[in-house]
């Protein structure tokens, strides 16, 4: 528990926290059926095609295969705050439970659920090779940036979910600006009414060719990993962390690390008789991302558990105060197109620099 105000005249609503609300709402669905478990199940087909017609009798035999896909939450969080009831009364009313949990869902939950599904669909993006990219976020200009965001929009198959108008594309405040001072198009200038009778001027990019663009202004949620069980809970981009390797042979064509002071150096041509003194990275640093683009069509937000519990006073044995519990269990996954098996309706652009905290 941090410090709170206690004071003779405390007015008991809290300033308004400003924070950019949940960006990846269009994707949380709870149209899922779970069965007994935190797993759920789609059923994947694939058929044959033609084959030509012989005039003299008989039928060309197709095949069929149906496959189960599983998918698995993983994401299972928890937090419990007591607020002792004479901190209620002397900070009147201003440690209540009421407040904290309204700043709970603000600055915690909601940032987390995006961190969640930037940083996942980033992975799935990765793995497949195609619909990924790593671009120094400096070399985004305004003489390129909206040919650049377009050919993104044009990898491999994405046009067919494009077709469809509900994919979105999230990006930086800087590209965004960008894309409002770019130089490829000619722009037509809205005039809007505000109040007191003047004119507005509107200049932001909202879509290009039906995306949806979504700028990213709270972009302490925008990277492609995250360590979620930072000392005081919450989440952070994640860092290079390193072990030492085991007693056992090194592995060919594996790198290793040598440990000078606070650096790690990756070795060209590690010795194997000197086992003991090399490092393995665990967990690679995270990257800020440039483009995210995604559709609701295939990319969910599944949210299995989501449960709140509220105890006055003496209905808990936790104290004498107000006890607060908050769990949730969800996930994020991109499914796989229906015919043929592969994660074509995503697109992600990563800067080229690392995290370090």
């Amino acid at each position: 528990m941090g410090n709170l105000n206690y004071a003779e005249r405390w007015e008991p609503e809290l300033l308004e926290t400003r924070i950019q609300e949940t960006l990846c709402s269009p994707f949380i669905t709870t149209n899922v059926r779970f069965l007994d478990g935190k797993t759920f199940h789609f059923t994947q087909m694939s058929t044959s095609g033609y084959k030509s017609h012989s005039r003299n009798g008989g039928w060309n035999s197709g095949s069929y295969s149906q496959t189960d896909v599983p998918f698995t939450l993983s994401h299972d969080r928890d937090v419990e705050f007591l607020v002792d009831k004479a901190d209620v009364d002397e900070t009147n009313s201003t440690a209540s439970i009421q407040n904290i949990s309204k700043v709970f869902e603000q600055t915690q939950a909601s940032p987390e659920t995006d961190a969640l599904f930037f940083s996942r669909v980033a992975q799935k993006a990765k793995a497949t090779g195609t619909y990924f990219s790593s671009t120094d976020a400096s070399s985004y200009t305004k003489a390129n940036v909206f040919s650049r965001l377009k050919s993104f929009l044009s990898v491999g198959k994405l046009r067919r979910y494009k077709a469809d108008g509900t994919m979105i594309m999230y990006v930086t405040s800087t590209i965004m600006d960008l894309l409002e001072q770019s130089t490829e198009f000619t722009r037509k200038i809205e005039m809007t009414q505000i109040a007191e009778g003047g004119l507005g001027i509107r200049t932001r990019v909202t879509d290009i060719d039906g995306v949806t663009i979504m700028e990213v202004i709270d972009d302490e949620r925008y990277y492609d990993s995250f360590n979620f069980d930072p000392e005081n809970g919450g989440f952070e981009p994640s860092v290079n962390t390193y072990k030492k390797t085991a007693d056992t042979a090194l592995v060919t064509g594996k790198t290793y690390y040598t440990l000078s002071g606070a650096t790690y150096t990756a070795v060209a041509s590690p010795d194997v008789s000197d086992i003991g003194d090399y490092y393995e990275l665990v967990t690679a640093a995270a990257h800020k991302l440039n483009v995210v683009i995604a559709t609701p069509e295939t990319t969910k937000v599944v949210p299995k558990i989501s449960s709140i519990y509220y105890f006055a006073p003496g209905s808990h044995t936790k104290g004498d105060g107000y006890l607060y519990q908050n769990r949730a269990l969800s996930d994020v996954f991109t499914f796989p197109n229906g015919k043929d098996g592969n994660v074509d309706s995503i697109y992600v652009d990563i800067d080229t620099v690392e995290y370090s905290a």
